[in-house]
């Protein structure tokens, strides 16, 4: 069976006792995609993955029965990898067993990727070989709207931004809420297994706040977003926006008894 996985060997400085000496790592990366009810969306973009020779693992979060059997069709082709929750958990719950399996799997990298085709998967390759170069670091994207933006949804996210930079003390993070980004997985399963967090649309943003807060180095690209006429959005105006709202609740709140330290950090550079 011809291996798919884009693999890439990097020379890496060892802190080791050995001056000089180089570490070598094997950078493999696959693309995690969370899924529910996309099921003709996702064949588009699943079909436009496995022309980069691309491995996928779909995460079916409980989904209804059109796309199930197109999940169970794609999970059929070469290096498909397919993840099954019989309760909707939410797109964070959906992301988080994507990364753990995919970690399980051998892999060292994963892009997320949505389901619906908003983002541009020509920046793929590019996000790719940056994660590549710098492998202990996140490679995040900030949106670029096309006119199909819904105007509620563009101006509120302006207030998650503020708050995430009052959670940070840094203006770093462009854009939290943006799903296209590559994360290396030891950093990211390591706090998935040791913190529990949002589950729902809140992951995307809480993720990267505590990812932060570990001293993940972060590194941001602009990413083309479109929103498609007759695409189906899983968010929850009313629920998801009071889940949003707790979330940056604990994070401030966990910010405070941080802030000390990281303000000498800064004083410190």
């Amino acid at each position: 069976m011809a291996n798919a996985h884009p693999e890439k060997t990097i020379q890496q400085h060892s802190n080791t006792e050995q001056s000089g000496a180089d570490a070598v790592q094997t950078f493999k990366v696959c693309v995690v995609i969370p899924v529910c009810n996309h099921g003709q969306p996702l064949i588009k973009v699943v079909d436009q993955l496995r022309q980069r020779g691309l491995s996928c693992v779909l995460v079916d979060d409980a989904s209804n029965a059109q796309t199930v059997e197109i999940m169970d069709e794609l999970a059929q082709q070469e290096q498909i990898f397919l993840v099954r929750h019989s309760v909707n958990k939410g797109k964070g719950g959906a992301v988080m067993s994507g990364l753990r399996y995919a970690q399980s799997l051998g892999f060292t990298h994963a892009l997320q990727v949505d389901a619906d085709g908003q983002h541009d998967l020509q920046q793929v390759e590019f996000f790719i070989r940056a994660a590549s170069e710098q492998p202990q670091m996140m490679v995040c994207s900030y949106p670029q709207y096309d006119a199909s933006v819904p105007k509620g949804r563009y101006y509120a996210r302006y207030l998650t931004h503020v708050l995430v930079w009052l959670e940070t003390l840094s203006l770093s993070i462009r854009d939290s809420m943006c799903g296209f980004r590559v994360y290396p997985l030891d950093s990211a399963v390591k706090l998935i297994n040791e913190v529990k967090l949002g589950q729902r649309m809140d992951f995307d943003i809480e993720i990267l706040v505590r990812l932060f807060w570990r001293d993940v180095g972060m590194q941001w690209y602009p990413v083309k977003v479109i929103y498609p006429e007759d695409g189906l959005s899983n968010f929850r105006p009313w629920q998801d926006n009071w889940l949003i709202s707790k979330m940056h609740t604990k994070l401030i709140f966990g910010m405070l008894w941080r802030a000390p330290r990281t303000l000498w950090r800064r004083l410190a550079q």
